[in-house]
């Protein structure tokens, strides 16, 4: 028997207010609950205020818009194609973002685009690039077929990933190819309050226009000609559910890198709890993924005593088994 979506909810929420008090106060320097506290009334040391407003705070932010962000859009993706495999990348949105960022940061794109543009807009154009290619690929006259968006989603990621090794590969800068394949595995490190709100606003605006379309969600995960007999203006809605995922997919691998596993795992996971209608699903995934993103964050700080792991290595290590256990135990149900 399935608890409620109410005691589910409830259960995220106090999971994500201690998950939030403990990446306040763990870190390189320990505070402690006391000196976190005193920081955000106001009080404790310049330093402390410091950390935990100007460091830390934005960091859990971002944290909690790109994992929830990715979850909703693992959500969208896995309704449009019917498929238990998808997420947020399948379109091809995270393998253009990291071809765009490689290329500018490593100094292969033209100087007036290196003078004129930074790399969080160069990847955000390329993730919006490659999506729009990929969308070219599967329409056929008025119809958009999932199949092909699958196939040329899969083509897409592998042409761009092998610029992206391309161009790394080819660069002769040793600190800027680490900077880059640490950007690419994924990491925070960069969240300040100047970089926070874009992520913000995407996530935000993602989740209510998934819960604003949770009935039509429901009937386009059934099948499309079921869904179009209801009334459901499956073609449109497509369009939509790809324009949304490669806007915010865009913004977000460009505000924290390519972080895997997060929109794969966390619908899945909250499925089993809480069922598979969207306007329960679509909120308790944002803050599963929220929470899943903190945690992984939180242990990337941590896990070693002199240097951060890049957070996308942790979500893959997390990921996979559990993936693999809820094959394993809950196979017939996922999807």
């Amino acid at each position: 028997m399935r608890p409620s979506a109410w005691l589910v909810g409830l259960g995220l929420a106090v999971a994500l207010a201690l998950s939030v008090a403990a990446s306040l106060a763990w870190g390189s320097a320990d505070l402690g609950p006391a000196r976190v506290w005193a920081a955000l009334t106001g009080g404790g040391s310049p330093t402390d205020r410091q950390i935990v407003w100007m460091l830390r705070m934005p960091r859990v932010a971002l944290a909690l818009a790109v994992g929830g962000g990715l979850a909703v859009l693992g959500v969208a993706m896995q309704a449009l194609v019917r498929n238990p495999l998808a997420e947020p990348y399948i379109l091809g949105a995270s393998s253009g973002a990291s071809a765009g960022a490689a290329l500018f940061y490593l100094g292969f794109l033209p100087p007036v685009v290196s003078r004129t543009a930074s790399m969080s807009v160069v990847a955000v154009a390329g993730a919006w690039l490659a999506v729009l290619a990929v969308f070219a690929a599967a329409r056929r006259g008025p119809t958009l077929s999932t199949t092909r968006l699958l196939l040329a989603g899969v083509a897409m990621s592998a042409l761009l990933g092998s610029v992206t090794a391309f161009v790394t590969y080819a660069s002769p800068d040793p600190d800027k190819l680490r900077a880059v394949l640490f950007w690419l595995l994924g990491s925070l490190s960069r969240a300040r309050w100047s970089t926070v709100w874009a992520p913000l606003a995407v996530s935000v605006a993602s989740v209510a226009a998934l819960w604003a379309l949770a009935r039509p969600l429901d009937l386009l995960s059934t099948g499309e000609e079921a869904a179009a007999s209801l009334g459901v203006p499956v073609e449109g809605l497509k369009r939509v559910l790809i324009a949304l995922a490669a806007v915010a997919t865009g913004i977000l691998v460009a505000s924290a890198g390519v972080i895997g596993f997060v929109g794969l795992i966390v619908p899945h996971a909250v499925r089993l709890v809480s069922g598979a209608t969207h306007g329960r699903l679509v909120p308790l995934a944002f803050a599963g993924g929220a929470l899943f993103l903190l945690l992984a964050d939180l242990a990337a700080r941590t896990v070693l005593p002199s240097q951060e792991v890049p957070v996308g290595v942790l979500t893959a290590i997390c990921g996979v088994p559990f993936f693999l256990a809820l094959l394993r135990r809950f196979g017939d149900g996922l999807g």
